[in-house]
């Protein structure tokens, strides 16, 4: 008996593998980059199946929202169109790319086809349901793991001070 979980889950399985595929493909950077847009809608859809209710809004706003704006600005300065073919000079690199990825592929289907599910994963929904949340994350956050929080938070400082200083010319 198919439900709607595992209908649902299949959808965006089937965006999230279809829109991956077509990223990679595609010879505009833009377009791949809107069908990156739409596989991270489809991975925030699965998350929300997991009951990972904070993970599915992190990516939705940070990764698709931030993190796009940020590749389409690249994408548009670094004019792409203009840039060499990597495969047009090493011809060779082309055929171990696609047998890399035949390996990949039919490794996939192995363990699709002949992996077995973990006994050990408990089945309490409530429970999960619980975790996911924004306040249990938060409550971890700032209590179990407020030194290594604060520790990113000071790393990204830093690292947001040292492109502005690499950023500028000269200090008037």
């Amino acid at each position: 008996m198919i439900t709607l979980q595992i209908l649902l889950f299949s959808v965006f399985a089937i965006i999230a593998v279809v829109t991956s595929i077509l990223v990679v493909t595609r010879k505009n950077p833009i377009i791949s980059a809107l069908f990156l847009v739409l596989n991270f809608a489809a991975l925030a859809g699965i998350y929300l199946l997991l009951n990972a209710q904070f993970i599915a809004v992190v990516q939705v706003i940070v990764y698709a929202g931030a993190i796009m704006v940020l590749f389409l600005f690249v994408i548009m300065l670094l004019r792409p169109e203009h840039e060499k073919n990597f495969f047009e000079e090493n011809p060779k690199m082309k055929w171990l790319a696609l047998v890399v990825g035949v390996v990949v592929f039919f490794q996939l289907i192995y363990t699709i086809f002949f992996g077995k599910l973990s006994s050990s994963i408990p089945q309490d929904v409530e429970k999960s349901v619980q975790i996911g949340t924004v306040e249990s994350i938060g409550r971890g956050l700032f209590t179990t793991y407020l030194i290594p929080f604060e520790a990113a938070g000071f790393l990204l400082l830093a690292a947001a001070i040292g492109a502005l200083v690499l950023a500028k010319k000269h200090f008037d």
